[in-house]
């Protein structure tokens, strides 16, 4: 969750829990004209769940899908919650994208997904950040990255 390593978890999910739900009542609110601000934001969600399946260690599932083994920490024991997480959150930027904001430039969206190298640089820069925390500070809030 974007920003939990920073502010801790609860309050980084109670952010979350809020900027989902003012995008939300904003997709349902504003006029047409938004949608362009809309795509972006589903474009940055897409390329976020696209460079988590493409900067951590994974395989295929039986589908032929990447499934992560691992990320972020987070071990093989969760990957069966946290793949999932991934693929909703994937699906439903796409929608959205192709269902809800229409009347947004096609080309908007594939901007954004430029940002996969970026991202994935970031969750690693990151991932060794806290790492690094974890060993200077082992009481640490999160201590699965000793």
């Amino acid at each position: 969750m974007p920003a939990a390593s920073i502010l801790g978890p609860v309050p980084a999910a109670g952010l979350w829990a809020l900027g989902t739900g003012a995008v939300w009542r904003a997709a349902g609110t504003r006029p047409a004209s938004g949608d362009a601000a809309l795509a972006v934001c589903n474009g940055i969600g897409l390329a976020a769940v696209i460079a988590h399946l493409r900067g951590w260690p994974r395989r295929r599932n039986r589908l032929g899908l990447p499934w992560l083994r691992e990320c972020e920490g987070l071990g093989p024991e969760l990957m069966p919650f946290y793949n999932p997480i991934l693929y909703v959150s994937g699906a439903a930027a796409l929608a959205a994208l192709v269902r809800e904001n229409r009347s947004a430039p096609r080309w908007l969206p594939l901007l954004t997904l430029g940002l996969v190298p970026v991202l994935i640089v970031a969750q690693h820069a990151e991932h060794w950040r806290l790492r690094e925390l974890a060993r200077r500070r082992p009481g640490w809030w999160n201590r699965r990255l000793r």
